[in-house]
């Protein structure tokens, strides 16, 4: 009977160190899968901060800045892990005022902001979305004061109607680094660091080329532009039809419709679709209102119709893929922008001297390279619907 229960005992020790093993195996497993399935955007944990290495060096920028300024390319921007240090000595604050947050485009600018800010120990005390609102905006920036932030990255509004809130926020001694556009009377290197865009004109040429290449050189178009004092903007809007008229005369610009709300594309689009029913295609300023345009093409039956547009949302990138309507655009890099815009802070903290205009490169995206574009853009593979539809 002793010996019995010796056995009994002896293998109930190896049963437990089995089951340790396996529920050390299933930790190991799960883990990995957990690693596996986190976004490739996330900072580096060491090294010096750039943006992503795979962007092209030898891309030529065509924007100019807000005021004229020729473009610094953000391949050129660098911290090095001696000056992250010294950052992460201040225990800075930082806060993120945006115009809007509510599409992919804003969503990886403050993604990479964040995960940049994170790597130089920099609190992110407040995100706001000013919902294309000015006196939003303004509201915001008073309620972002009152958190005494070393730092804030925003892209106004509108450049004269925000800009004693900016200045006021600047004479606080907060470092102010802009997306896109300077709000109007602000100077550089007195009451702003930079200001960071993408190479918008770039990606305006970029929506002609491929307009024209679906159209065979010929056609009639339409144009859906912004109607407000946004810079950048109004260079995607020039350069597309500056391209279009100089490189491809057989392709004539008969009708132009202006919003000033992202969700007025459908209804723009339509009215101009309703007095043009012969038109072959329609660039739309960027991818919220060419969701709308491409709404109101299906609606008017235009199957055939061709739109681009500019940024790599969700929505456009997944008919691309499907051979859809929309047939192309020209990329934003909104991740790195943020991460360019956050290496910028650190430079004014570090007492560096800032360009007055960053740019990053364009993209030009199509069916044949949406889902490179996709991971390039965002730093992680595309959705599955993507992925899918691209196969």
């Amino acid at each position: 009977m002793r010996k019995f229960f010796m056995t009994c005992f002896i293998f109930a020790i190896i049963s437990s160190l089995i089951l340790v093993g396996c529920n050390q195996n299933k930790s190991n497993t799960e883990n990995s899968s957990s690693d596996q399935n986190k976004s490739s955007s996330e900072a580096p944990a060491s090294g010096p901060i750039t943006i992503n290495k795979e962007i092209s060096d030898d891309q030529l920028i065509l924007s100019k800045g807000p005021h004229g300024e020729t473009a610094v390319s953000a391949k050129t921007l660098e911290l090095t892990e001696e000056e992250i240090a010294k950052i992460k000595q201040g225990n800075y604050k930082a806060a993120i005022v945006m115009h809007y947050a509510g599409n992919d485009w804003s969503t990886a600018q403050i993604d990479g902001l964040k995960a940049t800010f994170e790597r130089m120990g920099i609190e992110v005390v407040a995100v706001t979305d000013a919902d294309f609102k000015s006196e939003k905006q303004v509201s915001d920036i008073e309620t972002v004061l009152a958190k005494n932030p070393d730092i804030i990255v925003s892209i106004p509004v509108d450049p004269v109607s925000t800009a004693e809130a900016y200045k006021k926020a600047a004479e606080s001694g907060v470092k102010l680094v802009f997306m896109d556009n300077a709000p109007q009377g602000l100077e550089h290197g007195k009451d702003y660091v930079s200001v960071v865009s993408a190479d918008n004109y770039g990606n305006g040429v970029a929506a002609a080329e491929i307009m024209a290449e679906k159209l065979g050189g010929k056609g009639k178009i339409g144009v859906i532009f912004h109607d407000a004092d946004f810079f950048v903007t109004k260079q995607r809007t020039e350069a597309f039809e500056k391209t279009i008229q100089e490189k491809y005369p057989d392709i004539e610009i008969v009708a132009r419709g202006g919003i000033t709300d992202p969700n007025d594309g459908e209804k723009v689009a339509s009215g101009i679709l309703t007095k043009n029913p012969d038109l072959d295609g329609l660039f739309v300023v960027w991818d919220v209102p060419a969701e709308g345009a491409l709404a109101a093409a299906r609606t008017a039956g235009r199957d055939d119709l061709v739109i681009t547009t500019i940024d790599l949302g969700t929505n456009v990138a997944l008919e691309i893929a499907s051979d859809g309507i929309v047939k192309g655009l020209g990329a934003q890099l909104p991740y790195d922008q943020g991460i360019s815009e956050a290496i910028l802070a650190g430079y004014a903290l570090l007492g560096k001297e800032t360009p007055p205009y960053v740019a990053v490169p364009a993209y030009k995206v199509t069916k044949e390279n949406v889902l490179d574009a996709w991971k390039l853009v965002y730093h992680k593979e595309a959705p599955d619907s993507i992925q899918s539809a691209a196969k």
